[in-house]
């Protein structure tokens, strides 16, 4: 049954050209069983061959099938050929048109209108007799019954198909809503794990340089303080690789791992022992906690923790051998304060500029979206007299 239903949808206007054909056959009959001679009899077996032609071709050109039914109906009444079977391709054809979905709204008025006038034009031209008044206007309603019946099916087909073509339309839009979305949530993911990685990177990798020229240098002078030099570099090696594996980890899954070789992600208790890494490799760094420390949204806390990291990596790689450095963390009742300053000869101006230059600077970038994401604010440049300021003010929700 299924198989007959999909070779109908396939194959609409052979489906209408069968049922024309039937059409044909019962009016035929009705053709030959007409009086008035022969004449009379061609000019109706033409009208009733056209009337299913339109039977046949109304799913492929509704409106002109209709104003072709127009016209045959005038005929008819001009002509004096009475109703026949072949009439019955106008319901069909009213229905369709009513069905329409995208055609003209003129087309449907007028099968509307023809459909009303068919029966009152009929029953004028052709009466009947030896009937009341009363009976002949109850006739006249019956036999407009079907036609606007056909137009209001149609029309409830029309209203019902624009309605699923919505739900489909708004169905489909919503897939490709979240298909945007997701795609927008993968990006804003990888530009999160990218900035992880730039500073996991930037500034592990940069503790391990300095360490490994130092331990270099003093390898025949001073064998105790090489030894110390490689054992941090060999503990900053492997927290480098922690994190890289935790990052690593949320690529392939989707979800942070649970094992030991994945570490959390840093929070502000572990500003102190960034500054004693930095402080062991051979950098000067004041640090100081001002207001009661509390607990802190977990985005505030890596924050926090990656703008002073990035701001020491930044200044051992541009500040200057004897450059020396300030961390001021202060807990306000309504922010986190962050000031990282540094008396080196401090960066090249494109490098705290938006973009950075010839694909540098990605660090303080990283900063901006970083304080962005949490809805907070970043100043960094310059200081006066020379050295480099980055200060930051970060919003905290009220604790619970």
């Amino acid at each position: 049954m299924q198989r007959l239903y999909d070779f109908i949808r396939r194959h609409p206007t052979g489906v209408d050209s069968f049922w024309a054909v039937m059409l044909l056959g019962f009016s035929s009959l009705w053709v030959a069983e007409a009086p008035n001679g022969a004449e009379p009899r061609a000019v109706a077996a033409g009208i009733v061959v056209l009337l299913c032609l339109t039977l046949a071709l109304r799913r492929r050109a509704p409106e002109k099938m209709l104003v072709l039914c127009a016209a045959l109906g005038v005929a008819q009444l001009a002509l004096d050929i009475e109703i026949n079977p072949a009439d019955f391709a106008m319901l069909v054809v009213i229905y369709t048109v009513g069905a329409q979905s995208d055609g003209p709204r003129w087309a449907s008025r007028l099968a509307l209108v023809g459909g009303v006038c068919a029966a009152p034009l009929a029953q004028v031209r052709w009466p009947e007799e030896n009937v009341s008044t009363a009976g002949k206007i109850f006739f006249t309603v019956v036999m407009t019954v079907p036609f606007v019946l056909a137009w209001v099916l149609g029309d409830s087909m029309r209203t019902r198909r624009a309605y699923f073509a919505q739900l489909e339309e708004r169905a489909s839009r919503l897939e490709r809503e979240r298909e945007a979305q997701a795609k927008v949530a993968v990006a804003a993911e990888r530009a999160r794990i990218a900035r992880e990685l730039h500073d996991v990177v930037a500034h592990n990798v940069s503790v391990m340089v300095v360490q490994a020229d130092g331990a270099a240098y003093v390898l025949d002078t001073s064998p105790d303080q090489a030894r110390q030099a490689l054992d941090t570099i060999s503990t900053t090696g492997r927290q480098a690789l922690a994190e890289m594996r935790r990052l690593l980890g949320i690529l392939r899954t989707g979800e942070p791992q649970d094992s030991e070789d994945y570490v959390p992600q840093p929070d502000v208790q572990q500003i102190e022992e960034l500054v004693e890494q930095v402080r062991a490799a051979g950098l000067t760094v004041d640090f100081k906690v001002e207001g009661t420390a509390r607990p802190l949204p977990s985005g505030v806390e890596l924050t926090a923790y990656r703008i002073v990291q990035e701001a020491l990596t930044n200044t051992r790689k541009h500040g200057g051998p004897d450059a020396g450095a300030s961390v001021r963390l202060v807990y306000f009742d309504d922010g986190l304060g962050l000031l990282v300053e540094d008396d080196g000869r401090g960066a090249a101006h494109e490098l705290y500029e938006d973009g950075g230059a010839d694909g540098r600077g990605h660090g303080l970038i990283g900063m901006r979206e970083r304080v962005g994401m949490v809805g907070g604010t970043l100043d960094a440049g310059p200081r006066p007299g020379g050295g480099f300021r980055i200060s930051a003010l970060l919003p905290l929700k009220p604790a619970h």
